[in-house]
């Protein structure tokens, strides 16, 4: 029934559309077209979901397959909806004509060419940016910087550097080559201590392996750390057994200690310069929500004192705003990743930013700060479900902490 549902909504929505172009272009030739795409994508998106449950990994074809049907439905929809505006005016014009008496009576006028053509136009800019989205935008690696100014910090540690990159999704990638430039980019930056805030694979730990060499490379002065997201515990999968999921879980730790990396599990390290000191500290997935919750933040702050200045390293935002800023433990630096800033937005630096996401996460890109507290969002690295980025690019952030100059 549910498949029945799917294709008649499909249908309907592809029959509708279909009418714009019709009142532009009488070509049989693009008629054949557009009847072969959509049958076509139909057919590969129901084999692609028969699929499935057959794999635990989210396979490149798949959401291949997936970005081509938001690429292809999403215009039909813009397409949709001004040619819905056009009939209710068209409704409202007849109802108009019966009402003053038109000898005709009720008449309702034809689709204007102009119209439609203006609908192909405006349904044109999502086509092609979700296709440049998946050419060129998920490799469109930027490195945004930040200067954050604590009075608190440790003199020793200001100018202290830190790289973050979040949200890796190594199930996702399909070129080497731009894998490794965005490695390289983050290397170049020569910070003090690289952190990764979560979400290594998609699914499974074995997703990993071809880009552990890779990923291994990654290099700082204090080290790679890293803590686990929602996606790193295997729970979006049907596995044989709870000892099977709980193997997979443990390779995944296994291969970042193995790329060199320090995960912290609910727990905190002391990062020393000149005989002064921060606490890193890191904890495991907390999301609002259905989200899972295997953070335990008074674990991981064992042995800080309200004193110390704290980074937390968290997966997800929500958690900062249900847990983290007010709480009395005094946690002055937060970063998470998580949103992906939706993979798809409008932004103009310094000026304007938005994504749908934003109706969903009170924080969900860049840098926040509330009573002298900062969270930053990281857009993440990789991407997930639609293999591309429109408008909200990967993200290498590096943030500077700078002490406070003290005021007269």
């Amino acid at each position: 029934m549910r498949w029945i549902i799917f294709i008649a909504i499909y249908v309907a929505i592809d029959v509708y559309a279909f009418q714009a172009l019709k009142t532009v272009t009488n070509s049989r030739w693009i008629y054949t077209l557009w009847v072969l795409v959509s049958i076509g994508l139909l057919g590969l998106v129901i084999y692609q979901l028969s699929l499935a449950g057959s794999s635990r990994t989210m396979s490149p074809a798949r959401m291949y397959t997936f970005g081509f049907f938001l690429a292809v439905f999403v215009p039909k929809l813009v397409l949709i909806l001004i040619m819905f505006g056009e009939d209710i005016v068209r409704l409202f014009v007849g109802l108009f004509a019966k009402i003053g008496g038109n000898e005709a009576g009720f008449y309702v006028p034809s689709r204007r060419k102009f119209i439609s053509t203006v609908a192909l136009g405006i349904a044109a800019i999502p086509f092609t940016s979700l296709l440049y989205g998946m050419y060129k935008g998920k490799y469109n690696y930027k490195v945004l910087k930040y200067a954050l100014e604590f009075d608190d910090l440790p003199d020793a540690f200001d100018g202290y550097t830190l790289t973050q990159i979040s949200d890796v999704h190594s199930g996702s990638f399909d070129n080497k080559e731009k894998i490794a430039y965005g490695i390289d980019l983050i290397n170049e930056q020569q910070s003090d201590i690289i952190l990764f805030t979560g979400d290594l694979v998609n699914n499974v730990a074995e997703e990993m392996l071809p880009w552990k060499d890779l990923f291994g490379s990654l290099s700082a002065k204090d080290g790679v750390y890293s803590v686990l997201g929602n996606h790193d515990y295997g729970d979006y999968v049907s596995w044989n057994s709870e000892r099977e999921k709980e193997q997979n879980l443990s390779d995944l730790k296994n291969l970042q200690k193995e790329m060199g990396w320090r995960l912290l599990l609910n727990e905190n390290v002391t990062l020393n310069r000149n005989n002064e000191t921060i606490k890193l500290i890191g904890i495991e997935n907390w999301g609002a929500g259905g989200f899972k919750k295997a953070g335990d933040l008074e674990m991981a702050c064992e042995g800080c004192d309200t004193t110390d200045f704290k980074i937390l390293m968290s997966h997800d935002p929500s958690h900062w705003q249900e847990q983290v800023k007010n709480n009395d433990k005094n946690i002055q630096l937060t970063l998470s990743g998580h949103t992906h800033g939706m993979q798809f937005g409008i932004e103009i630096p310094g000026w304007f930013k938005w994504s749908p996401v934003k109706y969903r996460y009170e924080n969900w890109a860049g840098i926040y700060e509330e009573m002298g507290r900062y969270i930053n969002v990281n857009r993440g690295f990789g991407y997930l479900g639609y293999p591309g980025r429109v408008g909200i690019w990967p993200e290498v952030t590096v943030i500077t902490l700078k002490k406070k100059p003290k005021t007269a």
